[in-house]
C-alpha cells in the first residue's frame, strides 16, 4: 500500500490532504508540531479508513524536526511515494515590524523544509522510480509585496525547476497555487480581519483545493491552479507591473 507523507497535517489543507489520501486508500505519516492534535486526529483516520495513519511530531522552523522528516522519508524500509509540502504560516505583521526570529522562522518553514524534504524526497523516489511530489504555493506568489509572497514565489518557481529535472524519472512534481481557503490560518488574531475584507466569492474550501490538486498529481500536471476564478486572476496578476502590486505592501 502507498504511504503519503503530509507536513503542516494537523489542520486546513493538511488535514483535508490526509482524509482524501486515507480514503483512497494511503497509509499516512502525519507531521505537526501538535503532537496531541496530532495524535487524536491518526486514531479518529485509522478507525475511519483502515488505513495506517503514523504520527510525527516534528518543529520545521528547527534543524531537528527536519531532520527527523528528511530521516522518514529516506527510510526504504518504510518508502513514503508521495510527499505534500504543505507546512506554513503568515506573521499578520509587515516586515519593518517583525522580528529576525519570526522571519527566520516563516522562512525555515515554508521555503527550507520545502527544498531540504523535496530534496530528500526526489533522491528516494527516483531511486525506486516512481513518486510525487507536491508543494504548495499560493495566489500571493504573483504579487511582490511581502516576505510571504516572496517565498510563495520560490515555491513556485522552484518546483517547476524540479519537475523539469525530474523528467523522465517515473516522479513528478506538482506546485499548488491556490487564492484565499477557508482554514485557520486565518484564526491567528493578527489575521482574523481577512475574513471580512474579502467577500464570500473570493474563498475556496479545503476540499476543493485539494481534489484539484490530487487530480493534478495524477495527470503529472505540474501547477495546479484551483478555480477558473484564481487561474484567471494568476494570469491577470502575470500581466500586472510589479511596481502597482507592491504598492502599499502587505502584513500576510
Amino acid at each position: 500500500m502507498a504511504t503519503a507523507l503530509v507536513t503542516g497535517a494537523s489542520a486546513g489543507l493538511g488535514e483535508e490532504f490526509v482524509w482524501q489520501l486515507a480514503t483512497a486508500g494511503h497509509d499516512v505519516v502525519l507531521v505537526a508540531r501538535s503532537g496531541d492534535r496530532l495524535s487524536e486526529l491518526a486514531d479518529v483516520i485509522r478507525s475511519a479508513t483502515g488505513v495506517g495513519a503514523e504520527v510525527l511530531v516534528a518543529d520545521l522552523s528547527t534543524e531537528a524536526g527536519r531532520a527527523a522528516v528528511e530521516a522518514r522519508i529516506l527510510d526504504d524500509a518504510h518508502p513514503v511515494s508521495m510527499v505534500v509540502n504543505n507546512a506554513g504560516f503568515g506573521l499578520g505583521e509587515g516586515f519593518l515590524q517583525s522580528t529576525w526570529e519570526d522571519e527566520r522562522a516563516v522562512l525555515d518553514v515554508m521555503v527550507t523544509a520545502t527544498l531540504q524534504l523535496s530534496h530528500a524526497a526526489a533522491k528516494a523516489m527516483t531511486a525506486r522510480g516512481h513518486g510525487a511530489i507536491v508543494n504548495i504555493s499560493s495566489i500571493a506568489a504573483h504579487l511582490a509585496n511581502s516576505t510571504y509572497a516572496a517565498h510563495k514565489r520560490w515555491i513556485l518557481d522552484f518546483t517547476e525547476a524540479l519537475a523539469g529535472q525530474l523528467k523522465g524519472t517515473g516522479v513528478s512534481a506538482t506546485v499548488v497555487v491556490p487564492g484565499l481557503v477557508r482554514t485557520e490560518f486565518h484564526d491567528a488574531e493578527s489575521l482574523e480581519h481577512m475574513k471580512t475584507d474579502y467577500p464570500d466569492v473570493a474563498w475556496l474550501t479545503p476540499d476543493v483545493v485539494v481534489t484539484a490538486a490530487l487530480a493534478g498529481v495524477r495527470r503529472k500536471q505540474v501547477v495546479v491552479t484551483p478555480s477558473a476564478r484564481y487561474l484567471a486572476a494568476a494570469g491577470l496578476l502575470r500581466l500586472v507591473p510589479k511596481s502597482l502590486t507592491r504598492r502599499g505592501g502587505s502584513k500576510l
